[in-house]
């Protein structure tokens, strides 16, 4: 992650037309929310608009096929989930994931974590209803609390403020692991000779080795391993909640320009993406790298104007579109869709979230994914772009760091009796470590086959 300070960012909370804003939360003491706001104003940048235009190049050299992004991290962060112990599990993950797909791509990967703000999440419904009892929806830690009484469900604007301290001290501890020594690339590379040495994976082995040979190679040629203890990462959520991210808008002393110093990347969802509403209109303003999920149901011209809206520019790294289509949908709908953003000009990123399309209940009653569908659909990602001769710019995973049940499949076969063991999301399932090491493998082949 960028240490540029040399932003000296403002406070500054823009004025912005009286637009609706989906997914937003019934505050039930205007008071109390108008507190936490002018708090949230006063306290400093979580980020700095310098590190969000380094992320920026970034994603425009992944644009090119100069880079390959991976995004990766909570679905929902909790505040009792931000320990140092899983902050430091979750890093080690991506870490052990961009090692390989580096050496699939034989470009830079670009880290990027859905971590420090994502503390919200959109919902089907404000209410939730138990035997009869109806309680406001559970929308994240952000707002309200995830047991189901009157008062944990009950959205609380403290919890803006406390979601704020959170993130602080998780990009605190991030920084240090990623400047401190614990990312450097043969700690993280011995990480990965001991996730092929378990039996389940020996088909990655070979991979493994190949990584091996190329390090000591390095090693015999006198590479500067020292240039490679230390690595950028950057911080990722969804921009949901409008009162936690305008707060955080700061005007960059050095341009003049607005930047939401809440993350380096944010990205709005498919609840929230309407082109007369306030989220797109919030991001429109800003100077962030821009994420909006796309699915199979997505109209090409809605997206058309939407890049008029976000990106008029036509700015490199600007925008990110992240399809989410369902391993049985990708490979016919997001063909015509790459098609016609590319004749429009638009220089958008191309990411695939090969999670949110794939969710069903399993028999047993949990929210689940299956492995094999997660792969399929980075499969035809790569197969739809590889046809259509555009470039597909990185993966966006809903990942832990710990060994949970809550995804079916991978090598060591979770079956559907082994989801209640250890199933620890309040919201969507997620891949454990291995899995999303195996996965890493996986992209990492159909890299080195492009």
């Amino acid at each position: 992650m960028s240490t540029t300070t040399d932003a000296d960012l403002s406070i500054h909370i823009e004025a912005t037309p009286d637009l609706p804003a989906a997914q937003q939360p019934v505050w039930p003491d205007a008071v109390a929310l108008d507190s936490a706001v002018a708090e949230l104003a006063a306290y400093p940048p979580l980020v700095f608009a310098g590190e969000c235009d380094v992320l920026r190049e970034r994603m425009a050299a992944a644009s090119r096929g100069e880079a390959f992004v991976l995004q990766g991290g909570d679905c929902a962060e909790t505040f009792a989930g931000a320990t140092a112990d899983n902050i430091k599990n979750r890093i080690k993950t991506i870490l052990q994931m961009a090692a390989v797909l580096t050496y699939g791509a034989s470009v830079p990967v670009v880290k990027v974590g859905r971590m420090a703000g994502q503390f919200a999440k959109p919902r089907s419904s404000n209410t939730e209803t138990r035997e009869g009892v109806t309680l406001p929806a559970y929308r994240g830690d952000m707002v309200n609390d995830f047991e189901f009484t009157e008062s944990a469900r009950t959205p609380d604007p403290q919890r803006l403020v406390r979601a704020y301290h959170a993130s602080s001290a998780t990009l605190n501890l991030v920084r240090a692991f990623t400047t401190g020594g614990f990312a450097d690339l043969r700690h993280v590379h011995d990480w990965n000779k001991g996730f092929v040495a378990n039996a389940a994976n020996q088909r990655y082995e070979k991979l493994a080795r190949d990584i091996d040979k190329a390090m000591k190679f390095m090693a015999a040629c006198g590479a500067d391993f020292e240039a490679m203890r230390t690595t950028e990462f950057f911080a990722a959520h969804e921009a949901l909640l409008l009162d936690y991210e305008r707060p955080l808008t700061r005007v960059d002393s050095r341009t003049g320009d607005l930047y939401d110093t809440s993350g380096h990347f944010i990205w709005i969802g498919e609840r929230t993406r309407d082109l007369g509403g306030a989220h797109l209109d919030f991001v429109s303003r800003i100077h962030n790298p821009i994420g909006v999920k796309v699915s199979a149901k997505a109209q090409v011209d809605d997206l058309l104007r939407m890049i008029d809206l976000v990106d008029p520019d036509r700015t490199p790294g600007r925008l990110t579109f992240i399809t989410r289509m369902g391993a049985g949908q990708i490979r016919e709908a997001l063909p015509s869709i790459v098609e016609k953003v590319t004749a429009s000009g638009a220089a958008v990123t191309w990411i695939c979230d090969p999670m949110h399309g794939n969710t069903f209940e399993s028999a047993s009653g949990y929210k689940t994914r299956d492995f094999d569908d997660v792969v399929e659909e980075v499969r035809g990602f790569f197969e739809v772009h590889q046809g259509l001769g555009t470039v597909p710019g990185g993966i966006h995973v809903e990942l832990t760091g710990n060994d949970v049940t809550e995804c079916l499949g991978g090598s060591e076969k979770i079956l559907d009796a082994d989801l209640s063991q250890r199933y620890e999301s309040v919201c969507d399932p997620r891949l454990n470590h291995q899995q999303s090491l195996e996965l890493a493998f996986l992209v990492a082949e159909m890299l080195s086959r492009d």
